[in-house]
């Protein structure tokens, strides 16, 4: 989600963090209780693309965030196939691509500290009965901000492992990425202990 946000000056851009996340819920809701149609499914895929274009945000990130789902697409689709008609299986498929488009607006144009303090006021009426806004907060923080962290360490160990001269295989890449991957578990975890988090 880090990399993820774009900086702009649409209406998206500057929408509240709460209210915009309210209302791309209530809209990804609406398109996953569309019927199983091609007619209902154009309508969840015009929904989509209006978003992107009235947002701000253009074709291009549209044909990006596409492209970055295909193997979900692909995988949704083809296990339907097996199972419904073409048409439904095509339907459905659509509107999983709709769902996960939208919900992708909230990140594009909203900044992870803003997301944060959004989640931290949501929470907030529910501390009466126990839950703690802030620790949840910082939980979904240090979850965001590890993906990249990850991403990194995954690329930093098969580079190594090209250097060396290593095939690069399952078992090979997996032993050595869970040992960072570990390490930084640790050194995080001391981080939050020496700030008074437990």
């Amino acid at each position: 989600m880090l990399t993820l946000y774009r900086p702009g000056t649409g209406w998206l851009h500057r929408a509240p963090a709460g209210p915009k996340a309210a209302v791309l819920l209530v809209l990804v809701v609406a398109v996953t209780l569309l019927p199983s149609t091609l007619a209902a499914a154009s309508v969840a895929a015009l929904v989509t693309t209006a978003s992107y274009l009235i947002g701000g945000l253009g074709w291009r990130v549209l044909g990006r965030q596409v492209v970055s789902v295909r193997w979900v697409i692909v995988i949704t689709l083809g296990a339907q196939l097996v199972f419904l008609t073409p048409e439904v299986a095509v339907a459905n498929s659509t509107r999983v691509l709709a769902a996960i488009l939208i919900a992708g607006l909230l990140v594009l144009t909203t900044r992870v500290a803003d997301l944060l303090d959004a989640v931290e006021r949501g929470l907030r009426p529910f501390e009466r009965i126990g839950v703690d806004a802030e620790r949840v907060a910082l939980v979904l923080a240090v979850s965001i901000t590890t993906i990249p962290v990850l991403v990194r360490l995954a690329a930093g160990v098969r580079e190594a492992q090209k250097a060396r001269g290593v095939r690069v295989g399952v078992a090979g890449f997996v032993i050595p990425f869970l040992v960072v991957s570990l390490k930084h578990a640790d050194e995080l975890g001391e981080a939050l202990t020496a700030r008074g988090v437990r």
